[in-house]
């Protein structure tokens, strides 16, 4: 994840999201037993009635694996876990040129917001069940280890 990213606090938060988070998905993509890329997901709070919503991230591929579609495919099976876990929908903090191929668009179509200074169109959402966010309007929090990540670490990585 720190060769990712050329840093350590994604590193640092999955460390602290890998204990804390409940429940959490991880899945890593491996080469002859190598770990090259990595996934994260970890539940978002609304309110304490709203159904399971996940935010995918932090997505890590080693640079030599890069733009080898390895991302991909970890995100894609990523989701698919979701929807067999029952979670209702799925939230991101990325580039929005490329979250929108796997379905996500802008949270704010759906009138919610990000907790984080982050242009509106990075944080997106996909609904996993039919209409899940029919009818909520407010703010999405991420687990409190986010704020190991800066909102300027945030907005480079978008």
């Amino acid at each position: 994840i720190s060769a990712a990213f050329g840093r350590e606090q994604e590193a640092a938060l999955v460390k602290t999201l890998r204990s804390e988070a409940k429940p959490k998905l991880s899945l890593v993509a491996e080469n002859d037993g190598e770990i090259i890329g990595h996934v994260f997901l970890s539940p978002v709070q609304f309110n304490p009635d709203t159904p399971l919503w996940l935010g995918l991230g932090p997505v890590a591929v080693l640079p030599a694996w890069q733009n080898k579609k390895i991302g991909s495919r970890l995100i894609q099976e990523g989701l698919e876990m979701c929807l067999r876990i029952g979670a209702h929908a799925v939230f991101v903090l990325g580039s929005s040129r490329f979250y929108p191929r796997f379905g996500f668009r802008p949270a704010m179509d759906f009138g919610l917001r990000c907790e984080y200074a982050v242009p509106a169109q990075a944080f997106m959402a996909l609904e996993l069940r039919k209409d899940a966010l029919t009818n909520v309007k407010g703010q999405v929090k991420y687990h409190p280890a986010f704020t190991l990540l800066n909102d300027t670490q945030f907005r480079s990585s978008l």
